[in-house]
């Protein structure tokens, strides 16, 4: 099989213009005008620096459904992980998710450094940096059986604010 990588996901929302605002604004998403003539109730976003077509595609089901129970009640979806190149970027992220409300918590995983929050339908995602293969260490590796409490000017010290992470781990050498 030739899977490499995941290309979108597709979310359902009770508020499409909340939600597109949100991850638009605080995200900063960018909004792909390719919803099929005479559909209503979908978008589609692309995320800042990506290849793809779109990376996220939106579908409103209204205000009236309930919250999603996955993982409390029911299988589904724990979250969505995206990733930032640098530890700055990383900062302003916590940053803007905090300031939205949106942030809710924070992660050291030894070779990642993660940021954790939800969107209005409390949907969950996961920003994260990747500690680039030539920086990896015994330290890093073995923290990955470990879940930190993510010390970001800690890591800035360390790494460099802005070295580019995931260098020979998800982006190429």
């Amino acid at each position: 099989m030739g899977i490499h990588r995941l290309n979108h996901a597709v979310l359902y929302v009770s508020d499409l213009a909340r939600s597109v605002a949100f991850y638009r604004d605080v995200l900063g998403f960018r909004p792909i005008p390719m919803t099929p003539d005479g559909f209503r109730g979908a978008a589609f976003l692309q995320a800042p620096g990506s290849t793809n077509d779109h990376d996220l595609g939106l579908f409103e089901v209204g205000a009236g459904t309930g919250p999603s129970t996955a993982g409390r009640g029911t299988v589904g979806l724990y979250h969505l992980a995206w990733e930032v190149d640098t530890l700055d970027e990383l900062e302003v992220t916590a940053q803007r998710l905090a300031a939205a409300g949106a942030l809710g918590g924070a992660s050291d995983h030894g070779t990642t450094k993660s940021l954790y929050g939800q969107d209005p339908d409390g949907l969950e995602f996961e920003i994260v940096w990747l500690v680039p293969a030539d920086r990896l260490d015994d330290a890093a590796l073995a923290a990955r059986k470990r879940i930190g409490r993510l010390d970001l000017d800690a890591e800035r010290r360390r790494y460099g604010g802005q070295t580019r992470g995931g260098v020979g781990v998800s982006v190429p050498a």
